[in-house]
């Protein structure tokens, strides 16, 4: 049983909010999440945005209208990420002050659900930590990308908690990108939101399976155009190590493997990550690293097609620039009037209604 994390909004409940597409049913996937959802509903109003098909959204309503609000997206939504129209839509929906953003592989327990909703009494949005379990060989690969990150900051996770009234005050947030947690991240805090980094929060995410793994390493790569200095020492690696290895500079190559497991083991103790993250994880680090660079080159190449395919279209960039996003902010203060891009201009004036 989820435990009372907090009273907040009109009714003294946090909102849940999980915005989903399957293309298809899957019973045992679906009986594994409408138990979690009904355990979450006992403390949070449980909204669910599916933009589904019609039949698979039907066999998700007789699951789920028992307990949560089950609606479609917003029809005027047209963003070619659709995890954006259904965190917009969600928010046009719910009361709460507080909502939990969340992926549909995403499992809080009591704690974790506790302690993010708690950061949410000093900050506008919370970004805790997730962690696979179980955890497969393609999931521990994939771990070696958030030790990294974890040593060299923060990692992006698949939820985030965020306050009702912020992202109201953001007016909205471009859905046509492909990393949507860093654009959302980034256009709250280009509007003055506070941003409360929690790798801490430890929260359990179920791993994909190998397919749907293997279908996200150039995704995954292409996030890294929104950050160009990233970007930048990812495309160095490869060309770095080939030369390395054609002048049989082997003790650099060693030494450089040594330095990513390094990393890697500080993001693994950093925080209390050593509770959930195996030892064996950071061991990963420079095979993760000789993968990323090498889809990085490719997600360059989609970025020169004209974008990297997602849900059979191509999306050009990654995230805007919070240079951009401040501007656009400092001008949305000065002039009290939308964003210019009309598309964001009819959702922020139906989010404000």
């Amino acid at each position: 049983m989820i435990m009372n994390a907090g009273r907040t909004g009109t009714d003294g409940r946090p909102c849940y909010l999980v915005p989903l597409r399957w293309q298809e049913a899957d019973s045992s996937r679906l009986a594994g999440l409408t138990g979690y959802l009904r355990r979450i509903s006992a403390t949070c109003d449980v909204l669910i945005v599916d933009g589904s098909p019609p039949l698979v959204f039907a066999r998700h309503h007789r699951s789920w209208d028992a307990f949560a609000r089950h609606i479609p997206p917003d029809p005027d939504l047209a963003y070619r990420n659709g995890k954006v129209n259904g965190v917009i839509t969600g928010m046009r929906t719910a009361t709460a002050e507080r909502v939990i953003i969340a992926d549909d592989d995403v499992r809080y327990d009591d704690r974790s659900l506790a302690r993010v909703l708690a950061l949410l009494d000093d900050a506008d949005i919370a970004v805790p930590q997730n962690y696979f379990d179980p955890l497969p060989w393609h999931a521990a690969w994939d771990s070696a990308r958030s030790l990294i990150n974890r040593g060299l900051g923060m990692d992006y996770p698949g939820t985030l908690a965020v306050r009702h009234a912020a992202f109201l005050s953001a007016s909205c947030y471009d859905g046509d990108v492909l990393f949507e947690n860093l654009e959302l991240m980034r256009t709250l805090r280009a509007g003055g939101a506070q941003l409360a980094s929690a790798p801490h929060v430890l929260v359990r995410r179920l791993p994909p399976d190998l397919r749907h793994f293997a279908g996200q390493r150039v995704r995954q790569a292409y996030d890294s155009l929104a950050q160009p200095p990233r970007l930048t020492a990812e495309l160095a690696l490869l060309p770095a190590a080939a030369l390395a290895a054609v002048t049989r500079r082997y003790r650099a190559l060693a030494g450089a493997a040594c330095a990513a497991v390094g990393l890697a083991e500080i993001g693994r103790r950093r925080h209390g990550g050593a509770a959930v993250f195996p030892w064996y994880l950071p061991l990963l680090a420079p095979v993760w690293l000789a993968e990323r660079s090498v889809c990085s080159w490719l997600a360059v190449g989609c970025r020169l097609r004209g974008g990297v395919r997602y849900a059979g279209q191509r999306l050009p960039r990654a995230a805007t620039s919070a240079r951009m996003l401040r501007g656009r902010a400092g001008a949305l203060g000065a002039a009290g009037s939308p964003e210019s891009n009309p598309r964001m201009r009819a959702v922020a004036k139906r989010l404000q209604r």
